[in-house]
């Protein structure tokens, strides 16, 4: 059951959609050099920034596992984004990293990463950095195709097409790739750009309206005794929640510290600014967004479980409760809003591993400089391809456990290392090529072998007694000591990067 009216809601998020299209199909024009479909000819200012940086990080998929987070764990499931607020606030304030690289004119990390390292070490790094960041993307729009499935209220999984039987969530999770892939292959990031302002608008409104109903129906008071009387204080407090404690917040210090620096969608906006300055001021304004990421939608969930109860599929228990929470007319605006959220995200994620496809990844096998309209051609392929790929993924990976921790470690095959690797290019002259390549190897190894050992059958019980918080810790602490150790063993030459 649900309140989702198809005349007076479908008709809101049908306008929506086409506004969105619209825009984001008429600035192709603008686009005649790949400067402008990959970082839109650098010309981002703070306010562009900001919407842009916040509608990209929170899609579908962000509001899933949040409310999951906040479902599963109470308050303590908003720690992940305590972490990244904090840690953008710092980098933003002090500029660490993110102002060299800012200041180098590069598109991509590995770029910068080639100026200390070497060609293959960026072309090892562009490699890890798709690995981790398709892997990580791979579910996206399995997930948002469930929610909308949910929330609109399709109870039957499938219908009949010309003879076949063509499923719901399939159908959706297609629907929405060829609307976000149109104007993303067309119009590249001045698309992505002028969508994502407009999705941040209709975000934030659906967002609000949707929390003020919640606090004002269900009640802050019943809120926080649903989370005492369920989780006692591990619901507040990460540290004594018997299934986080100190592993966890480590884990996700260091994931979102690393994700701030080098995550290559947040950097995008960085590299896209007018100047490092107005980069550094798009993190220290955006910071306390990440906060309201994990605590809004952990409210939802919250709400959720004082509603429904335990259920057995926690990542279904938000859009279930939405679905008939919700009245007519404002689900038509929430539903929008997710559709915004989950469009922006999308269209930048797709965007951002096709430049470093283009960029790092095929730039050896360019003996010729390509002109700018071949350039343009072959990064439009790019992005669709990977469409094509995200599609058959959500399809064929069985997603198991919280959608936060799968994030996690996939994130951390590339996290662990390009982190280490940008921080030893800005600022340890003596870090070297073996230095990069063993940080590369273990920080991609170690989450790897995690991700196997927990699908075998015969090593399930083994990973699960490891658990992903000591992995993906390992996994950053054995990058950034083979950066150095490696890197003492062979001693840069004096002649360059070798």
């Amino acid at each position: 059951m649900t309140n989702f009216n198809w005349l007076l809601d479908g008709s809101i998020v049908g306008l929506y959609l086409l506004v969105t299209m619209a825009a984001g199909l008429y600035v192709r024009k603008y686009v005649g050099k790949v400067d402008d479909f990959l970082v839109a000819g650098r010309e981002m200012n703070v306010y562009l920034g900001i919407a842009s940086l916040a509608a990209t990080e929170f899609g579908i998929v962000t509001c899933m596992y949040t409310a999951e987070a906040g479902y599963k764990y109470g308050f303590a499931g908003a720690t992940p984004g305590i972490a990244m607020a904090l840690s953008m606030l710092v980098i933003g304030y002090t500029g660490f990293c993110i102002k060299p690289l800012r200041d180098s004119g590069v598109i991509t990390i590995p770029q910068l990463i080639e100026k200390q390292f070497g060609p293959r070490v960026r072309w090892a790094a562009g490699v890890v950095i798709v690995l981790g960041g398709l892997l990580n993307m791979g579910v996206f729009l399995r997930i948002g195709g469930q929610f909308l499935v949910t929330i609109v209220g399709l109870k039957v999984t499938s219908f009949d097409l010309w003879g076949f039987q063509i499923g719901y969530l399939e159908a959706m999770m297609t629907v929405l790739l060829v609307g976000v892939a149109t104007y993303t292959i067309l119009g590249g990031m001045l698309s992505v750009l002028i969508t994502d302002f407009l999705q941040f608008v209709v975000m934030s409104v659906g967002l609000i309206a949707v929390t003020l109903l919640v606090l004002v129906y269900i009640g802050w008071d019943k809120i926080v005794t649903t989370v005492e009387t369920n989780y006692g204080a591990g619901g507040f407090n990460p540290f004594v929640h018997p299934d986080l404690g100190w592993p966890y917040v480590l884990f996700q210090v260091m994931l979102n510290f690393a994700a701030v620096l080098t995550w290559q969608t947040t950097i995008a906006r960085v590299l896209a600014a007018k100047d490092s300055m107005t980069g550094q001021k798009i993190y220290v304004r955006t910071s306390f967004f990440f906060v309201c990421r994990f605590l809004i939608p952990g409210i939802w969930g919250i709400a959720a479980l004082a509603t429904l109860g335990q259920v057995t599929n926690t990542l279904d228990a938000m859009p279930t409760f939405l679905a008939t929470f919700v009245p007519i007319g404002l689900m038509g605006l929430c539903v929008a809003a997710m559709l915004a959220a989950d469009m922006s995200t999308d269209s930048s994620y797709m965007l951002t591993w096709g430049s470093v496809i283009y960029n790092d990844i095929m730039a050896p096998f360019r003996k010729t400089e390509w002109s700018e309209k071949k350039g343009i051609l072959i990064n439009r392929m790019i992005v669709a391809v990977i469409g094509i790929f995200l599609l058959f993924y959500g399809l064929w990976y069985p997603l198991e456990g919280d959608v936060w921790t799968y994030l996690g470690i996939t994130g951390t095959i590339y996290l662990a290392s390009i982190s280490v690797l940008l921080i030893a290019a800005c600022y340890w002259k003596g870090a070297n090529s073996w230095g990069a390549f063993g940080s590369i190897f273990f920080a991609a190894a170690i989450p790897v072998a995690f991700l196997i050992l927990e699908k075998t059958p015969a090593t399930r019980d083994m990973a699960k007694q490891i658990g992903p918080y000591y992995s993906g810790i390992a996994a950053y602490v054995c990058s950034a000591v083979a950066m150095v150790l490696f890197s003492m063993i062979k001693p840069r030459d004096a002649g360059g990067a070798s």
